[in-house]
Formats: structure tokens, C-alpha cells, sequence
């Protein structure tokens, strides 16, 4: 049991430990400081300023003040953005400790432009902007990252508002997945570069396969997006974009270890070449962990609910121009993973298995500016996933099954941006893609092929008003085509107030898996059936003599009758500037899904417990709010919270207990023995969804030391695990994940001019665990440093 006594013994070792790092005279750093104001002499919040080249990009708070630390002599280029006022750009030679500017920036009277990421900070491979999507955008810079002390993507993104990261117990523990506004993984797209990830576990993609090093920004859209990366984003999209362009040679190191083993490291290299007209930039990571069981009182000791595992990635991004208005991009990565999972639930029962997974990445992008101002994109991307899993029952030395999975996507596309006024711009694209599953025979039947085309214009008929109408076309040989509108709106009510509103519709087909894998899961027993093959493996397993109960209503229902999802999803903002100090969002967000698509259970085998398939949902809801507020209490100290609220149901199950449909009809408490009629009222809701989120931020920076603190609370509500009483929907008796507050916290020592750094890490020092939060580790204590050099 974690005390409060042995709490405060922790966080004040924690405390003490970075004190201990400390070099009392270190040697101070140099510094870039000032104050952005307006011809009236009135300082200018939330600007954007850029530095290069270190490429560093940081906004004013409140009062209007930036810093840049930790620099080094030499001449830097320095830019600033603000919504309303002409670009300002200096170039500054940096020999003092300290220097301070004073920044005026003058009015654009001609028009009021939403403010754009430099093209040195754009994803340079891709001329769609989310920051312009019709849905919410949230970015994460990489110092957030640094700050945070997070290894892995999933660490990162549990920790902001709206955001929730969840595990499939179905899928051995594997399948870390996110949920954006109650929107499961499943809707969700992954994409690196702008490039798709494969690799999906019971629909989640795994998100602690992928590491944060390197990592430029990530963005995530909350919200159909369909109209901007397709099908798989109906319920919203993360890109990460990676770290691109090199101004001079420079390499950087760093190396993390601590509870569980886990260690951390990472090796990093850039330098640009031929007279800086090319840049290659190269990164390795290698992680493992000793892997956690958060189920003890059911499991042995030696039992794991989340594997041990090895994951090591690399890639490589080189650009060249090749003339001067066009320039080469490729892009490769690789990455791999094994990890070892046992599970003992007495000494003769015990099951050990294995998976590997195998990532590969390809792409190749041309960028060219035409004299008639049209900017055109050309790119092309190979993806190719492969998994294999094996199991056997150790004391016995009985193979208990295996499984092997691969899949490849070829997808080309032809991007256009042009803007012929000044008011008015316009990007569309073109394109295919091909899925393969293997050993599938690649014909019109097996093969998954898509075209589409998209056409998305940012139009500002007046100063106050700028509006986003966005068009995609998607055609399968599988599904008919289908159009995915969106219209976004952003209006200036006056100089502190900005109303926003998004509309769109998103659509997605079943993937490959859906339709055709016959999946075994020897660890959970269980087995997943694809609707085209639901039919003849039922059939085949009732012949011989391998099912014991066969669901035939729900078997003839879903056999090869799978449909494509549609969704439309809803939100409405402001953005409020309230005074010098504080800073407020708030957006209340409804989604409407048709046709969601469920596991559900057509059988049981006479080895295999559960067999499962695919079946559509006719309607489903998400609907909620959201707030975030940020107080800059000084120039060293800040606070921020954020908030949800969010339900999120199954409609037909509101219109089966109004109906009175069996057994939707009675509440059973499993503890009493009450039955009773059941009303609208008892439906609590989808599982894995809380009603309630809370995020808390702390940032304090003591700058005689060069040391920054970052604390974060979060909190999360009761959350529905599974069904329990046999009604067939949630209610207030069935299983619950308990209401928890996680406490994190990083303290960042830097020494040598900011070259080199330490870092000591506390994550979830309440020590809180729960059976059914399986990807969730207890107490994680971590220590390390990393090393920065660059050629003078």
C-alpha cells in the first residue's frame, strides 16, 4: 500500500537526487530574450517566434515575453508571426551572455492571415496543413516532449486532455491503443511523415511501438478527417513528423535506465552536404523492458499482463534540390519488436508465448514550384508489416498454436496548392492504393484497391472571418464510393476573442483483417473470424466436430454482410484571451457514427472457448466538451488544466430497453440477487469510456541553476471494463476500472552551454495499478543524461 508518508519519502528523493546533479558554478549559457509589442506599445500574447538555425520555435506568454536558452555564439536568424501583423525578421550576432530585444510589429492593413508554420517547420513532405482542418488541432513540440521525460508515443499521449490510452485484455496485452473523444483506436490513424502505420492488435495500434525521439511535433486532429487522410481517420488522426534538414554537422546521444530494467537509448546524427543544397539525417533507438503483472492475486508471480519486450528502430530522411525550384525527399525507416509473455495460473498451467513484429517503411516525395505560382507534391510509399506469434504450455511441452500475419500497401499520390489571391488558396490531391494480405491470391476479390481525390480551400471574405471547405472522393473495389465533406469556421470577434465551429463527415471501409484473417489467440483461447469467412469456417469446424455452439441468427447476420462505417462529427469553440495572464479554450464536440462495426460472438469451439466476428452497430454517439485554461503566473512559473466530459453510447441499446427486447429488459445485481425492469437511465455507456478527465500542468524553470521541474497530474474517472450481469450493456453493477490519479514528474539539470543534460523521471508515484488497466506500470523511477554535440 502506498502511503502518503512513503509519498512525500519519494518525491523528496526524487528532488534531492537532481539537486545532487547540480554544478553549483556551472557556466552560464548564452541567451536570445524579448518582448513582442504592437505600434501602440502593447505587448502581443500566444506569437509565434523562430529561431535557426537550430530551428527552435517557442510562443510569447501572456505578457508578450520569449526566451531562447542554452545557445552558443555564433549569428542567428530570428522570425515572428502574429495573426494580423506584417512578418517580422532580424538576424542577430550572439557574442554577449544575455540580450534582450524590443520587437514592434507593425499592422497588415491589407488582410488578416491565419498565421502559417515556416516551410523550415512544416511536414516537408506533405502541402496538406491539419493546422487548417475544419476539426480541432492539438501540436505537441518536440520541448514538450523533452520535458515530459516520455520514451515512448503512448506515454506522451495519455497525458493530454481528451485523449485516453487503452488496452484490449483480448489481445494479450499487446494492443495499446488510443481514444480521441470517445472514438476507439480502431478510427483513428497513425501516421508518420504523413505516412500510414500498419499493424493493428484487435483494431489498436500498438502506439509503444513507436519511439518520441526525433520526433520534430506530433499533431493530432480530434475528429472526422477522412476529407485529409482517408478512411481510416474517421474519428481523427496523429501524425508525427519527424526531425528533417540539417544546417551544420551535429550528433546527440542520450541514455535512460530504470525501474523494470527499462532502458533507453537513442543515437542521433545530421549534417547537411553539398554546399548545404542537401541534408541527410539519421536516428537509432533501442529500447526493453522487464515487462509488469498488474493482476498478482489471480496470476502467479511469474506471470506477466504486459510482455517483456525488445523494440529497436531506425531511420533515415534525406533531401536534396535538385534544381532551383525542385527538391528530392526519401524517407526509410525500419523497426522491430520481440517480446515474451507467460502466464501462470498454477504450476501445471503454464503458457508461454512469443511474437515478433517486423515494421518497414518507404517513401520518396518530389517537391516543385512552378513560375505560375502552383506548388505540386509527388508522392509514393510502400508500408509492409509482418507479425508472428507462437505458444506452448511449458510444463507439458505442448505446442499450444501459432499465428503469422503480413500485409503490404503501395500508395501513390499527386498533391496541387495554389493560391490566386491573396484571400484565397486551394490544395488537392489525387491518388490510389493497394492492400495485400499474404498468402491471400491477389485478385479483385482478395486485394483491397482504393482511388481517391480531395480538394480543400481556405477562403477569408472579410478580415474578421476565415472558412475551410474541404472535399474527398473515395472509390474501393469492394464498397461504392463515397464523398467525405467538411467545413470549418473561424470568426474574430474582437481582438481577444476568436469563435470557432468545424462540421465533418468521415467514412471507413473494413480492412483486410475484417473481412478474411481467421485469427488464433492461444494465450486468451479465443478465436476472430473475417465475415467473408465466418460461413464456411463455422461449417468446416461443425463437421469434424469442433464446435459446441453455434449462434445461428448472429452466424447469418454477419456473413458477408460487413459495411462501411460513415460518421459525422460536430464542434463548436472559443478561444479567449482573458487578460495579460490567462488563457481559455472551450469546445463541445457530438459525433454521430452509422453502421460502427463490434466484435461479437457466433460460437464456441470444442477447444477453442469463444469464436468471434464482425457485426455493423446501426447508430452511435460521442458527444461531450472540452476546457483547457493556462495561467502564467510569472516569467519562470506556469499552470495549465484541462478538462472532459464525455458520453459515449450505443444507441440501439437505448431503443432495445425502451422496447423492453430480452435481456435488455432487467437489471441483475450480481451481489443480491435483485432483478428488477430496466430504464433508459441504468445505460452507462461504451466500455473503456470515462465520463471524466483531468489534466493539471506545472512548469517551473530556476534559472540560476539552469534547471527546469515539470509536475503533471492526471486524473481519470470510473471507467466501464466489461460487461458482467448478462443484460448486454453497461450498467452501475457490472466491471469497473477505478478512479485513479497518475502523478509525474521530470526534473532537467543542463550543463556546458546546454550540451549536455540530465534528466530524472517519476512516473505514476502514487503507485497506482488495476487487474483490468493492463498497459498502466506501477511506480517507474528513471535517471539518465544526454549529449549534444555541433561543429563549431
Amino acid at each position: 500500500m502506498f502511503t502518503k508518508s512513503s509519498l512525500i519519502r519519494t518525491s523528496s528523493l526524487l528532488i534531492f537526487c537532481a539537486c545532487n546533479l547540480i554544478v553549483t558554478h556551472a557556466q552560464d549559457k548564452l541567451q536570445i530574450s524579448g518582448i513582442v509589442k504592437n505600434e501602440s506599445n502593447k505587448a502581443i500574447p500566444n506569437v509565434t517566434v523562430y529561431l535557426y538555425p537550430d530551428k527552435k520555435a517557442v510562443k510569447t506568454d501572456t505578457s508578450g515575453h520569449f526566451y531562447f536558452n542554452q545557445l552558443y555564439a555564433g549569428s542567428y536568424d530570428l522570425e515572428v508571426q502574429a495573426l494580423g501583423y506584417k512578418k517580422f525578421q532580424q538576424t542577430i550576432d550572439l557574442e554577449d551572455k544575455k540580450q534582450q530585444l524590443n520587437i514592434i510589429l507593425e499592422i497588415d492593413n491589407r488582410h488578416i492571415d491565419e498565421v502559417q508554420v515556416n516551410r523550415k517547420l512544416e511536414a516537408v513532405d506533405n502541402l496538406v496543413k491539419p493546422e487548417n482542418a475544419a476539426m480541432p488541432v492539438k501540436i505537441i513540440t518536440k520541448r514538450e516532449i523533452e520535458l515530459m521525460g516520455s520514451r515512448r508515443l503512448d506515454e506522451v499521449l495519455k497525458e493530454q486532455t481528451g485523449i485516453a490510452i487503452v488496452n484490449d485484455i483480448a489481445g494479450g496485452s499487446r494492443a495499446v491503443g488510443v481514444q480521441i473523444q470517445g472514438f476507439s483506436s480502431n478510427y483513428v490513424m497513425v501516421l508518420v511523415d504523413g505516412q500510414p502505420m500498419l499493424g493493428r492488435n484487435s483494431g489498436n495500434f500498438d502506439l509503444s511501438r513507436i519511439s518520441v525521439t526525433n520526433i520534430e511535433r506530433i499533431e493530432i486532429i480530434k475528429g472526422a478527417s477522412s476529407c485529409l487522410y482517408g478512411s481510416d481517420a474517421l474519428g481523427g488522426a496523429i501524425n508525427i513528423i519527424t526531425r528533417h534538414g540539417a544546417v551544420t554537422p551535429q550528433l546527440h546521444s542520450s541514455f535512460l535506465y530504470g525501474t523494470l530494467n527499462t532502458v533507453d537509448a537513442t543515437l542521433e546524427a545530421e549534417t547537411p552536404f553539398d554546399n548545404q543544397r542537401g541534408s541527410i539525417v539519421l536516428s537509432g533507438n533501442y529500447y526493453r523492458t522487464d515487462g509488469f503483472n498488474t493482476d498478482k492475486n489471480y496470476l502467479e508471480s511469474n506471470s506477466t499482463t504486459y510482455p517483456p519486450y525488445t523494440n529497436y528502430s531506425f531511420q533515415g530522411r534525406t533531401r536534396y534540390r535538385i534544381s532551383k525550384n525542385g527538391t528530392m525527399g526519401i524517407t526509410a525507416r525500419y523497426a522491430g519488436r520481440v517480446s515474451k509473455m507467460i502466464n501462470a495460473w498454477s504450476e501445471q498451467a503454464i503458457l508461454k508465448n512469443t511474437q515478433k513484429d517486423q515494421d518497414v517503411n518507404i517513401s520518396a516525395s518530389y517537391d516543385h514550384n512552378f513560375e505560375s505560382g502552383i506548388r505540386s507534391m509527388s508522392r509514393y510509399y510502400y508500408s509492409r508489416f509482418h507479425s508472428e506469434m507462437a505458444a506452448e504450455w511449458l510444463r507439458q511441452g505442448v505446442f499450444a498454436g501459432a499465428e503469422e500475419f503480413g500485409q503490404d500497401v503501395h500508395r501513390i499520390e499527386q498533391q496541387f496548392a495554389y493560391s490566386p489571391i491573396t484571400k484565397l488558396k486551394f490544395t488537392a490531391g489525387i491518388g490510389g492504393s493497394l492492400e495485400v494480405m499474404d498468402n491471400q491470391k491477389l485478385d479483385a476479390k482478395r486485394s483491397l484497391n482504393t482511388g481517391f481525390l480531395y480538394l480543400q480551400t481556405e477562403w477569408k471574405p472579410v478580415d474578421r472571418i476565415l472558412t475551410t471547405l474541404g472535399l474527398r472522393y473515395d472509390q474501393t473495389n469492394v464498397y461504392n464510393g463515397h464523398l467525405s465533406p467538411s467545413l470549418g469556421l473561424q470568426y474574430h470577434i474582437n481582438s481577444t476573442l476568436v469563435a470557432k465551429a468545424g462540421f465533418g463527415a468521415g467514412f471507413k471501409a473494413p480492412d483486410y483483417k475484417m473481412r478474411y484473417q481467421v485469427f488464433y489467440n492461444p494465450a486468451a483461447n479465443y478465436m476472430v473470424v473475417g465475415t467473408e469467412r465466418v460461413a464456411d469456417v463455422i461449417a468446416a469446424m461443425d463437421a469434424s466436430g469442433e464446435l459446441s455452439y453455434k449462434n445461428s441468427y448472429m452466424l447469418n447476420l454477419v456473413a458477408g454482410n460487413l459495411k462501411a462505417e460513415t460518421s459525422l462529427s460536430n464542434n463548436i469553440g472559443l478561444t479567449w484571451n482573458a487578460s495579460q495572464k490567462i488563457q481559455a479554450d472551450i469546445s463541445v464536440f457530438y459525433h454521430r457514427i452509422n453502421n460502427q462495426i463490434n466484435t461479437v460472438s457466433v460460437g464456441n469451439g470444442t477447444n477453442v472457448a469463444q469464436i468471434y466476428s464482425y457485426r455493423n452497430l446501426p447508430k452511435a454517439m460521442n458527444k461531450g466538451f472540452e476546457t483547457s485554461i493556462t495561467y502564467q503566473a510569472n516569467k519562470v512559473l506556469q499552470f495549465s488544466v484541462g478538462y472532459q466530459y464525455l458520453i459515449a453510447k450505443d444507441l440501439s441499446v437505448l431503443d432495445s430497453i425502451a422496447s423492453g427486447n430480452f435481456p435488455y429488459n432487467q437489471i441483475n445485481n450480481p451481489q443480491t440477487g435483485e432483478y428488477r425492469q430496466s430504464k433508459k437511465s441504468d445505460y452507462w455507456g461504451i466500455e473503456d469510456r470515462s465520463r471524466h478527465m483531468i489534466n493539471f500542468k506545472t512548469q517551473y524553470e530556476y534559472k540560476p541553476w539552469d534547471m527546469n521541474i515539470n509536475a503533471r497530474i492526471n486524473f481519470r474517472g470510473d471507467t466501464p471494463f466489461q460487461e458482467y450481469n448478462g443484460n448486454q450493456f453497461i450498467d452501475k453493477n457490472d466491471i469497473f476500472i477505478p478512479y485513479h490519479t497518475l502523478l509525474n514528474m521530470t526534473v532537467e539539470k543542463s550543463l556546458m552551454k546546454g550540451k549536455l543534460t540530465f534528466r530524472l523521471i517519476g512516473d505514476n508515484l502514487f503507485n497506482f495499478t488495476s487487474r483490468y488497466l493492463l498497459g498502466q506500470p506501477g511506480r517507474i523511477i528513471m535517471g539518465g543524461l544526454s549529449y549534444r554535440w555541433i561543429k563549431e
